[in-house]
């Protein structure tokens, strides 16, 4: 099993092109599922993929689920194990697919978290208000992006200067699965953008370095050091328990749609594969529009 992961982990970044942080997490998966059937099934180590069986992996979940996991880290560990023994059975190092019968485990929706408008607004103006530091020049044009696009976390992480265009208003991003998207960049968020480039070289970037948001070493932002300034600023607009970047993702789309952008173009933009990603969010609007019909309709108490 050891060596059909190794070929699989490496099938997933020179054939899939998943990022670094998904493939870890394929690779602890399938880790902890291969100590599993050696600690607790008896298995030989090596473990023998052909001796792995549906009753095995059911075992696993099953078990994860006493320990109190959680059912979405349950299901996505069934989808780790499915991913894998489909690669298997394509590589023809398989011939029963022990995974195929087995359902995965019903997770329950919650709606997304996101800001109303008058938030994001005074969000992204109190940065200003509060200085005209690099730093928060910087931390402007990261917010005025992140709603401004709906961009993901880790695209934002990845943007190099070439990827942004300010002439054409345009912004390149490397999406799940190295998938590119061309988003438009609206006047605001190319005017804290172009404040920022006029500023960036005041990080002291190392030479050759074309990452476009830099911290304060001079070198390309991490994921963590982002969320860290969204939330600082989303604290003084909003007291929900997740101000993370993908609260602004999640802002992005509910205002779209609330303004009339059909749910088809809002798909796009976000990067989804499936529409009935994107629907959730029409969710959030609808229940809006139903709590401003009660309040405004005199009849609507009858509804």
């Amino acid at each position: 099993m050891r060596e059909a992961s190794i070929a699989f982990l490496k099938y997933l970044i020179s054939e899939k092109r998943y990022s670094p942080h998904t493939v870890r997490a394929y690779r602890s998966d399938l880790e902890q599922f291969r100590e599993f059937l050696i600690e607790t099934q008896n298995k030989p180590d090596p473990v023998c993929i052909e001796d792995i069986t549906k009753e095995d992996i059911r075992l696993f979940l099953g078990g994860l689920i006493r320990h109190g996991m959680s059912k979405k880290s349950v299901a996505r560990k069934l989808a780790s194990l499915r991913a894998f023994f489909n690669f298997l059975m394509k590589s023809d190092l398989l011939k029963a697919n022990p995974t195929l019968t087995l359902i995965s485990p019903k997770i329950e929706k919650h709606l997304p978290e996101f800001l109303r408008e008058e938030e994001i607004i005074t969000a992204l103006e109190g940065i200003v208000e509060n200085g005209d530091s690099i730093a928060q020049i910087r931390d402007k044009a990261i917010l005025e992006l992140f709603y401004g696009t709906g961009m993901r976390l880790s695209e934002l992480v990845g943007l190099d200067l070439n990827n942004v265009d300010l002439t054409s208003g345009t912004v390149r991003v490397y999406g799940k699965g190295g998938k590119e998207r061309i988003l438009p960049i609206g006047r605001n968020a190319a005017k804290s953008v172009k404040h920022y480039l006029s500023s960036r070289a005041e990080f002291h970037p190392f030479q050759g370095n074309r990452a476009l948001f830099l911290n304060r070493m001079g070198k390309r932002m991490s994921s963590r050091g982002i969320q860290n300034i969204v939330k600082k600023w989303l604290t003084r607009v909003s007291e929900k328990n997740k101000l993370s970047p993908h609260v602004l993702r999640h802002t992005f789309a509910t205002h779209l749609l609330d303004h009339g952008a059909d749910l088809k173009a809002v798909k796009e933009l976000l990067g989804h594969a499936s529409l009935s990603t994107t629907q959730v969010y029409t969710h959030l609007t609808m229940d809006r529009l139903k709590n401003v019909y009660r309040r405004a309709h005199p009849r609507a108490e009858s509804v």
